[in-house]
């Protein structure tokens, strides 16, 4: 993409005597991909938002190089293939300086083609399987040894779990997931045997089946655990059969990686108060920081609304990009991305977020427990954790190390010293 705006000696100087103002032929341009329609949008809508309330504070403090921001937002309605579409269309007609956007792996593999293609910059806020890099993507979500392992680990460790459920929605990432979490079970000790793994489509509703025989995984007496992948509107009907069965989180615990507060609400979640879901982030999350954001998100959006975990990844990637901009002097891709690696910003859970070399965060860990109130009690975290692209745990990726600032390179195989280029990867 060519330069749109740059900021030159003349500009800077008038900027620092004219105040945060400058006068622009054109705005910023903030392209918007999220879901508003479709499965997805139980959870997209909400960041669609974050974005809309991001940019409008950003202007109250003067925009990005002395220019006013605009958002560019388009549905591509939980539809993979619209996602490549929507991605080409604020590019290519609306010339989008950078979009934020995607939820699901298969939405995002869908569209790094295209900004590839067109050298697009992405900045991506789930958490998500690993197992890639991209230079045109910033990956502001957890990595699976971000949120996955470590949930696991406090299984083992914590609540003494002997068997595992890995119940995941049927697409990549719950499938890159669980085989993550498998080939790990198994190096604990865990039998192949002592794991049930079982995949639904998206939208599924009917878990009646599913959980009854997850409740005869642990026939045995032996403690039974679920690590849910699902994503989407299914999380309502399987906590809903949860529920209707009797399951509470003292029989049989379950850890989710998709569902938040914005999930919960939703729900009756006073027969789910203990289950358990890990993130980077937790509304309930004490600090100066995090009390003003969600003071400021409920002034805007109303009191019934909640944050959680991909917003903050919004806030601290949308950020991020902003300094990167201003210290770039242009939203140039090539020149922004180069001034991305390293920066810096506040965390809402008291620390700070680093962007690595490659394009992955350093993020603290949090446990929750469900509340009545469809909060989360954190019961864990830890400090910074370096987002990993190549998992140690299946033996194709433990060789690859992701360095996009000094080896421009983001699958380079240590075993030989190459980089490799895996199209199919992509």
């Amino acid at each position: 993409m060519k330069t749109k705006y740059a900021r030159t000696a003349v500009s800077a100087a008038a900027l620092m005597i004219a105040g945060p103002a400058l006068a622009c032929d054109d705005p910023v341009k903030v392209g918007v991909l999220h879901s508003l329609s479709g499965t997805m949008a139980i959870s997209e809508t909400t960041l669609k938002d974050t974005m809309l309330m991001l940019v409008d504070l950003q202007n109250e403090a003067g925009g990005v190089l002395g220019c006013e921001i605009e958002t560019v937002v388009v549905d591509p309605a939980s539809d993979w293939p619209l996602f490549a579409e929507k991605a080409r269309e604020l590019l290519t007609v609306h010339e989008v300086d950078v979009i934020f956007g995607n939820w699901t792996s298969v939405s995002r593999k869908s569209v790094l083609p295209v900004i590839e293609e067109l050298n697009g910059l992405l900045f991506y806020p789930v958490q998500y399987e690993g197992e890639e890099s991209s230079k045109n993507v910033f990956y502001t979500g957890a990595a699976p040894n971000q949120q996955a392992i470590p949930a696991t680990d406090y299984f083992l460790e914590e609540l003494g779990v002997e068997k595992f459920a890995l119940l995941g929605t049927d697409y990549v990432y719950p499938r890159t997931t669980n085989n993550i979490l498998e080939s790990y079970l198994q190096a604990q000790g865990i039998p192949a045997e002592d794991i049930f793994v079982n995949y639904t489509p998206f939208g599924h509703s009917d878990w009646a089946t599913i959980v009854a025989d997850v409740v005869a995984v642990g026939e045995d007496g032996k403690q039974v655990g679920v690590i849910s992948t699902i994503n989407g509107d299914a999380n309502i009907g399987f906590y809903k059969e949860l529920a209707a069965a009797g399951v509470s989180a003292d029989d049989i615990p379950v850890v989710a990686f998709s569902v938040g507060e914005e999930e919960l609400s939703g729900l009756d979640t006073s027969n789910l108060v203990g289950h358990l879901a890990a993130w980077n982030y937790f509304q309930s999350a004490e600090g100066e920081a995090n009390a003003d954001w969600v003071d400021a998100w409920k002034a805007r959006m109303g009191t019934e609304r909640v944050t959680n975990d991909p917003m903050e990844a919004h806030y601290i990637g949308f950020n991020m990009w902003v300094n990167a901009v201003e210290a770039a002097g242009t939203t140039d891709v090539d020149a922004v991305r180069t001034a991305m690696y390293g920066q810096e910003f506040p965390n809402l859970t008291g620390g700070t977020a680093v962007m690595l070399p490659n394009h992955h965060l350093a993020k603290p860990v949090l446990i929750g427990e469900i509340t009545a109130d469809g909060q989360f009690d954190i019961i864990s975290q830890t400090e910074e954790v370096p987002g990993d692209a190549w998992t140690d745990f299946l033996p194709e990726s433990a060789v690859l190390t992701s360095d996009w600032k000094d080896l421009g390179c983001g699958m380079y195989n240590t075993e030989p010293s190459t980089c490799v280029q895996l199209k199919s990867n992509y």
